[in-house]
Protein backbone atom coordinates (compact mmCIF):
# COMPACT_ATOMS: atom_id res chain seq x y z
CA UNK A 1 0.00 0.00 0.00
CA UNK A 2 1.11 3.24 -1.24
CA UNK A 3 2.62 5.71 2.05
CA UNK A 4 0.79 9.07 1.36
CA UNK A 5 2.00 12.09 1.63
CA UNK A 6 0.50 15.26 0.35
CA UNK A 7 1.65 18.70 1.98
CA UNK A 8 -0.67 21.20 3.86
CA UNK A 9 0.72 24.29 2.21
CA UNK A 10 -0.35 22.32 -1.29
CA UNK A 11 -3.69 21.55 -0.31
CA UNK A 12 -4.41 25.31 1.08
CA UNK A 13 -3.28 26.49 -2.72
CA UNK A 14 -5.09 23.96 -4.44
CA UNK A 15 -8.03 24.91 -2.78
CA UNK A 16 -8.73 27.82 -4.68
CA UNK A 17 -9.31 26.34 -7.92
CA UNK A 18 -10.37 22.91 -6.79
CA UNK A 19 -12.19 21.78 -3.85
CA UNK A 20 -15.64 19.74 -4.03
CA UNK A 21 -17.78 19.36 -1.02
CA UNK A 22 -20.86 17.77 -2.73
CA UNK A 23 -21.27 15.13 -5.55
CA UNK A 24 -24.21 14.93 -7.55
CA UNK A 25 -24.70 11.65 -8.50
CA UNK A 26 -26.12 11.99 -11.56
CA UNK A 27 -23.68 14.48 -13.14
CA UNK A 28 -20.62 12.71 -11.88
CA UNK A 29 -19.00 8.98 -13.12
CA UNK A 30 -16.41 7.09 -12.11
CA UNK A 31 -13.58 6.48 -13.89
CA UNK A 32 -11.93 3.35 -13.27
CA UNK A 33 -8.81 3.46 -15.42
CA UNK A 34 -6.71 0.47 -16.43
CA UNK A 35 -7.35 -2.20 -13.76
CA UNK A 36 -6.49 -5.02 -15.69
CA UNK A 37 -4.53 -7.69 -15.53
CA UNK A 38 -1.30 -6.53 -17.27
CA UNK A 39 -1.20 -3.96 -14.88
CA UNK A 40 -2.47 -5.69 -11.68
CA UNK A 41 -1.25 -9.55 -12.26
CA UNK A 42 1.83 -10.97 -10.54
CA UNK A 43 4.43 -11.79 -13.94
CA UNK A 44 2.55 -10.08 -16.22
CA UNK A 45 4.23 -7.39 -18.43
CA UNK A 46 3.58 -4.05 -16.32
CA UNK A 47 2.07 -5.90 -12.59
CA UNK A 48 2.34 -3.97 -10.26
CA UNK A 49 1.65 -4.67 -6.24
CA UNK A 50 0.53 -1.09 -5.41
CA UNK A 51 -2.27 -1.97 -8.33
CA UNK A 52 -3.20 -5.33 -6.49
CA UNK A 53 -3.47 -3.04 -3.31
CA UNK A 54 -6.39 -0.52 -4.31
CA UNK A 55 -8.89 -3.42 -5.54
CA UNK A 56 -10.79 -3.06 -2.54
CA UNK A 57 -11.17 0.61 -2.57
CA UNK A 58 -11.85 0.84 -6.39
CA UNK A 59 -14.91 -1.71 -5.80
CA UNK A 60 -16.28 0.07 -3.19
CA UNK A 61 -15.90 3.37 -4.87
CA UNK A 62 -18.00 1.25 -7.44
CA UNK A 63 -20.90 -0.36 -5.81
CA UNK A 64 -21.25 3.40 -3.84
CA UNK A 65 -21.44 5.19 -7.17
CA UNK A 66 -24.17 2.21 -8.30
CA UNK A 67 -25.87 2.90 -5.08
CA UNK A 68 -26.19 6.36 -5.80
CA UNK A 69 -27.22 5.62 -9.66
CA UNK A 70 -23.99 7.39 -10.76
CA UNK A 71 -21.99 6.17 -13.76
CA UNK A 72 -19.37 3.83 -13.33
CA UNK A 73 -16.61 3.70 -16.43
CA UNK A 74 -14.23 1.31 -16.61
CA UNK A 75 -11.13 1.96 -19.25
CA UNK A 76 -8.27 -0.75 -20.18
CA UNK A 77 -5.32 0.56 -21.75
CA UNK A 78 -5.07 -0.92 -25.67
CA UNK A 79 -2.96 -1.57 -28.50
CA UNK A 80 -4.41 -1.24 -32.18
CA UNK A 81 -2.27 -1.35 -35.57
CA UNK A 82 -4.93 0.14 -37.30
CA UNK A 83 -4.95 4.07 -37.97
CA UNK A 84 -5.96 6.22 -36.18
CA UNK A 85 -6.39 4.40 -33.18
CA UNK A 86 -2.66 3.02 -33.95
CA UNK A 87 0.62 4.83 -31.97
CA UNK A 88 3.20 6.39 -33.89
CA UNK A 89 5.53 3.41 -34.92
CA UNK A 90 8.37 5.16 -32.99
CA UNK A 91 6.95 4.53 -30.05
CA UNK A 92 7.25 1.04 -29.53
CA UNK A 93 10.43 -0.68 -30.61
CA UNK A 94 9.16 -4.00 -31.15
CA UNK A 95 12.36 -5.33 -31.52
CA UNK A 96 12.94 -4.94 -27.36
CA UNK A 97 11.40 -8.40 -25.83
CA UNK A 98 9.63 -6.24 -23.30
CA UNK A 99 7.97 -3.97 -25.78
CA UNK A 100 6.64 -6.66 -27.42
CA UNK A 101 5.45 -8.48 -24.91
CA UNK A 102 3.71 -5.56 -23.65
CA UNK A 103 2.14 -4.62 -26.77
CA UNK A 104 1.27 -8.04 -27.36
CA UNK A 105 -0.52 -8.31 -23.76
CA UNK A 106 -2.64 -4.75 -24.45
CA UNK A 107 -4.19 -6.07 -27.45
CA UNK A 108 -7.64 -6.70 -27.44
CA UNK A 109 -8.44 -10.23 -26.84
CA UNK A 110 -5.30 -11.25 -24.97
CA UNK A 111 -6.30 -12.35 -21.74
CA UNK A 112 -3.95 -9.91 -19.48
CA UNK A 113 -5.94 -6.76 -21.81
CA UNK A 114 -9.44 -8.00 -19.88
CA UNK A 115 -9.88 -6.18 -16.61
CA UNK A 116 -8.34 -8.18 -13.65
CA UNK A 117 -10.45 -10.85 -12.44
CA UNK A 118 -11.00 -8.97 -8.94
CA UNK A 119 -12.87 -6.23 -10.33
CA UNK A 120 -17.03 -6.30 -9.21
CA UNK A 121 -18.33 -4.54 -13.06
CA UNK A 122 -21.35 -4.03 -12.47
CA UNK A 123 -24.42 -5.13 -15.50
CA UNK A 124 -24.92 -1.69 -16.06
CA UNK A 125 -21.31 -0.34 -16.17
CA UNK A 126 -19.70 0.45 -19.22
CA UNK A 127 -16.03 -0.93 -20.33
CA UNK A 128 -14.77 1.31 -22.89
CA UNK A 129 -10.67 0.63 -24.83
CA UNK A 130 -8.53 3.73 -24.77
CA UNK A 131 -5.98 4.03 -27.31
CA UNK A 132 -3.58 6.54 -25.07
CA UNK A 133 -2.53 7.36 -21.49
CA UNK A 134 -5.64 10.28 -21.42
CA UNK A 135 -8.82 8.70 -21.91
CA UNK A 136 -10.18 12.20 -23.20
CA UNK A 137 -6.65 12.20 -25.97
CA UNK A 138 -8.05 8.65 -27.34
CA UNK A 139 -8.83 8.99 -31.34
CA UNK A 140 -11.90 6.77 -30.79
CA UNK A 141 -13.59 9.31 -28.50
CA UNK A 142 -15.83 6.85 -26.01
CA UNK A 143 -15.28 8.12 -22.56
CA UNK A 144 -16.01 12.09 -24.02
CA UNK A 145 -18.81 10.97 -26.25
CA UNK A 146 -20.38 8.83 -23.19
CA UNK A 147 -19.71 11.55 -20.52
CA UNK A 148 -21.35 14.23 -23.02
CA UNK A 149 -24.28 11.71 -23.32
CA UNK A 150 -24.84 11.59 -19.70
CA UNK A 151 -24.82 15.66 -18.86
CA UNK A 152 -21.35 14.74 -16.86
CA UNK A 153 -19.78 17.55 -15.29
CA UNK A 154 -18.03 15.87 -12.44
CA UNK A 155 -14.93 12.59 -12.76
CA UNK A 156 -13.83 10.96 -9.55
CA UNK A 157 -10.37 9.12 -11.22
CA UNK A 158 -9.00 5.90 -9.65
CA UNK A 159 -6.70 3.19 -11.15
CA UNK A 160 -3.16 3.18 -12.39
CA UNK A 161 -1.15 4.31 -13.14
CA UNK A 162 -1.56 7.56 -10.81
CA UNK A 163 1.41 9.65 -12.81
CA UNK A 164 0.67 8.58 -16.55
CA UNK A 165 -3.21 7.20 -17.04
CA UNK A 166 -5.07 8.53 -14.02
CA UNK A 167 -2.62 12.12 -14.36
CA UNK A 168 -3.05 12.29 -18.05
CA UNK A 169 -7.11 11.93 -18.04
CA UNK A 170 -7.22 14.17 -14.55
CA UNK A 171 -5.48 16.80 -16.43
CA UNK A 172 -7.73 16.66 -19.39
CA UNK A 173 -10.74 16.20 -18.11
CA UNK A 174 -10.25 19.54 -16.30
CA UNK A 175 -9.13 21.75 -19.21
CA UNK A 176 -12.21 19.95 -20.83
CA UNK A 177 -14.23 22.06 -17.70
CA UNK A 178 -14.86 18.78 -15.65
CA UNK A 179 -14.69 18.99 -12.08
CA UNK A 180 -12.22 16.41 -11.01
CA UNK A 181 -11.49 14.32 -7.94
CA UNK A 182 -9.05 12.36 -7.72
CA UNK A 183 -8.98 9.48 -4.91
CA UNK A 184 -5.42 8.84 -3.18
CA UNK A 185 -5.79 5.58 -2.00
CA UNK A 186 -7.69 4.59 -5.13
CA UNK A 187 -4.95 5.10 -7.58
CA UNK A 188 -1.45 3.27 -7.76
CA UNK A 189 1.49 4.22 -9.20
CA UNK A 190 4.65 1.81 -9.52
CA UNK A 191 6.28 3.57 -6.13
CA UNK A 192 5.71 6.20 -3.55
CA UNK A 193 7.50 8.65 -5.07
CA UNK A 194 5.67 8.71 -8.56
CA UNK A 195 2.60 8.34 -6.71
CA UNK A 196 2.92 11.30 -4.71
CA UNK A 197 4.46 13.88 -7.32
CA UNK A 198 1.22 12.71 -9.16
CA UNK A 199 -1.02 14.00 -6.08
CA UNK A 200 0.93 17.18 -5.80
CA UNK A 201 0.60 18.18 -9.32
CA UNK A 202 -2.66 17.12 -9.65
CA UNK A 203 -3.94 18.94 -6.18
CA UNK A 204 -2.12 22.37 -6.98
CA UNK A 205 -3.56 22.62 -10.55
CA UNK A 206 -6.25 20.07 -11.72
CA UNK A 207 -8.40 18.35 -9.25
CA UNK A 208 -9.16 18.25 -5.93
CA UNK A 209 -7.34 14.69 -4.00
CA UNK A 210 -9.73 12.72 -2.07
CA UNK A 211 -9.43 9.60 -0.13
CA UNK A 212 -11.94 7.02 -0.72
CA UNK A 213 -14.03 7.34 2.75
CA UNK A 214 -14.58 11.05 1.70
CA UNK A 215 -15.97 10.60 -1.37
CA UNK A 216 -18.30 7.96 -0.21
CA UNK A 217 -19.24 10.06 2.24
CA UNK A 218 -20.12 12.70 0.16
CA UNK A 219 -22.49 10.14 -2.17
CA UNK A 220 -24.15 8.78 1.31
CA UNK A 221 -24.93 12.39 2.09
CA UNK A 222 -26.42 13.24 -1.32
CA UNK A 223 -28.61 10.14 -0.87
CA UNK A 224 -29.79 10.91 2.67
CA UNK A 225 -31.03 14.10 1.42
Amino acid sequence: MHKIHLPGWAVERGSYLNSFDTIDPARTALLAIDMQSVFLSPGEAFGNPHALDIIPAVNELARAMRAARGSVIWTRQTVSDEPPLAMAPWQYDMSDPRVSEAVSAMRAGAAAHDLHPAMEVGPGDLVLDKYRYSAFACPAGAVAQVLRERGIEMLLIAGTLTNVCCESTGRDAYMRGFKVILLADACAAVSDEEHNAALLNMRLNFADVKDTGSAIALLDRKRAN
